[in-house]
C-alpha cells in the first residue's frame, strides 16, 4: 500500500501521470481517510484504529495494542516496510533530515508500525523497518515479503512538493515493477493518500488505485465505487489470507471488491451523504480530547474473514466492555457526535438484507449491534460453506504523502 501525502481527490484524479497509473488498474471512487492530520491516518491503516489522535506527535503506542503484523505473524506471512532515506533499518527517530539540503525526508509521523511497542521492542521485527536500498536488494533477489508498507519521501509523497510532483514520481517508481514478472505475479497493489487537504468543509474523501497482476485485463481502466476505506486495508488481507481480525474498525469494513467476489464476501453498501470523517474522537493520543483510558475492541465479534478476534486480542480486553461498535463497517462515536448520520445496508444471499445505523444515541445500542451481528454472522457461516480462496500471495499499497504499503 502506497500513501501519498494530503491531496484533494479532484485534484489527483485530474493529474495525467495518476490517469495512467488508473488504466493500469482500478479506480476506487469511494475511498475515504479517517481523519486529520497525517500520522492517525497511518496508525489506522495498520492498528484497525486511530485511538483518538488528531497530532502528528511522537507516539509509542503500547504493547497491548497489536497491529496487522500481529495478524500476518499467525500464519507466518512475511512483512516488512520500506521506508525511503530511513537511515538504517529501525531508526526510532522524529526525522531524518537530507543531510546536504536539511529539507525533511523520512519523518516518523508516516511510518506506521514504528509507533507500535509490539514491534519496536521486538529486535527481529524491528529490522523488517527497512528501507528503500533494502526494497531493491529485495527484489533483485526476489526475496519480498508477502505483505509490506512502502514510503515516499517528504519531497516525493507530495508533502512538501505538490500532486504533480508526487504522481510523476510515483508513476516512475511503479512503472518498472509493473514490467518485472516477478514483482508481478498474484500481487496487489494499493496506491492512495493518507488525507485530503480539507479540515471539516468536506469529506475526507482520497484518490486511491489498485493495480498488480492480481488485477485482470478486464477490469484494467475500471471504477469501484463501493465505499472504503484505510480500514478496509486490513480487512482485504484478513479475508484473503484467512486470518482472524483486530476487533476495532478493521472488523467489518468492506473489502475490496476483487478480494471480496473471490471469497464471497458480501460487502455493505454506506450511505455517505452526511459522513465527513474529518475528526477524531476523544481518546489517549489526543491533545484537545485526551482521556486516559485506551479503547477496547470488541473480542466476541466474527468480523469480515469469519474467524473472530486474534486470540491475544482476546486474552488481553475480553473482561473489557467495547467502547465503539466496532462491528458497523465504517467508524462513528455517538457519544460525540461524530460521523452518526450515516447507514449502511448490508444484502444477504436470501434477498433480504441487515441495516447498520449510525443514529442511535449511543454505541452500543442494541438495534445497530444487532443488525451488524447478524450480518457477521453471515459471513461467518459463508466462509465455512466455502473455503478462502487466496486472490493474491503478497498485497502492496502505497499512501502517497503516507506511506507506501505492499500488501
Amino acid at each position: 500500500m502506497l500513501l501519498k501525502s494530503k491531496q484533494d481527490y479532484s485534484s489527483a484524479a485530474g493529474d495525467p501521470n495518476q490517469k495512467y497509473l488508473a488504466s493500469q488498474g482500478i479506480t476506487l471512487t469511494n475511498y475515504f481517510a479517517t481523519t486529520h492530520p497525517s500520522e492517525p491516518n497511518y496508525c489506522a491503516v495498520v492498528a484497525g484504529d486511530n485511538f483518538g489522535m488528531e497530532n502528528d506527535d511522537f507516539h509509542a503506542i503500547p504493547s497491548n495494542v497489536s497491529t496487522v503484523v500481529d495478524l500476518l505473524d499467525t500464519k507466518g506471512i512475511s512483512w516488512a516496510e520500506y521506508q525511503e532515506d530511513l537511515p538504517y533499518p529501525g531508526f526510532q527517530g522524529f526525522n531524518y533530515s537530507n543531510q546536504v539540503t536539511f529539507a525533511n525526508d523520512y519523518v516518523r509521523k508516516h511510518d506506521p508500525l514504528i509507533l507500535f511497542d509490539t514491534v519496536t521492542l521486538n529486535a527481529t521485527r524491528l529490522e523488517l523497518i527497512k528501507n528503500f536500498t533494502s526494497f531493491k536488494d529485495d527484489l533483485q533477489k526476489q526475496q519480498l515479503p508477502q505483505w509490506a508498507f512502502v514510503t515516499p519521501n517528504m519531497t516525493d509523497d507530495g508533502h512538501d512538493t505538490n500532486v504533480t510532483f508526487a504522481s510523476k514520481w510515483e508513476r516512475s517508481w511503479i512503472a518498472p515493477l509493473l514490467n518485472n514478472s516477478y514483482f508481478m505475479e498474484n500481487t496487489l497493489v494499493l496506491l492512495t493518500f493518507d488525507e485530503n487537504e480539507s479540515t471539516k468543509t468536506k469529506p475526507n474523501k482520497v484518490f486511491a488505485i489498485l493495480l498488480g497482476g492480481a488485477v485482470p485485463d478486464s477490469l484494467k481502466g475500471t471504477t469501484d465505487d463501493t465505499f472504503y476505506n484505510h480500514y478496509s486495508a486490513i480487512s482485504s488481507v484478513s479475508v484473503n489470507w484467512g486470518l482472524p481480525s483486530l476487533g476495532r474498525w478493521d472488523c467489518n469494513a468492506n473489502v475490496f471488491k476483487i478480494v471480496a467476489n473471490k471469497t464471497g464476501y458480501v460487502n455493505y453498501d454506506v450511505d455517505t451523504t452526511h459522513l465527513f470523517f474529518n475528526e477524531s474522537y476523544p481518546g489517549p493520543l489526543s491533545d484537545t480530547k485526551y482521556i486516559p483510558v485506551w479503547p477496547a475492541p470488541d473480542t466476541s465479534a466474527k468480523c469480515a474473514a469469519g474467524l473472530g478476534v486474534l486470540p491475544a486480542v482476546v486474552s488481553t480486553w475480553s473482561q473489557s466492555t467495547p467502547t465503539y461498535n466496532y462491528t458497523n463497517p465504517y467508524p462513528y462515536d455517538a457519544a460525540d457526535g461524530i460521523n452518526t448520520a450515516g447507514s449502511a445496508t448490508r444484502p444477504s444471499s436470501n434477498s433480504t438484507s441487515a441495516s447498520a445505523s449510525a443514529s442511535s444515541p449511543t454505541a452500543t445500542s442494541s438495534s445497530t449491534a444487532s443488525a451488524t451481528s447478524s450480518s457477521a454472522s453471515a459471513a461467518s457461516s459463508s466462509s465455512a460453506a466455502s473455503p478462502f480462496t487466496t486472490i493474491s500471495t503478497s498485497l502492496l499499497g502505497f499512501l502517497t504523502g503516507l506511506a507506501a504499503f505492499i500488501i
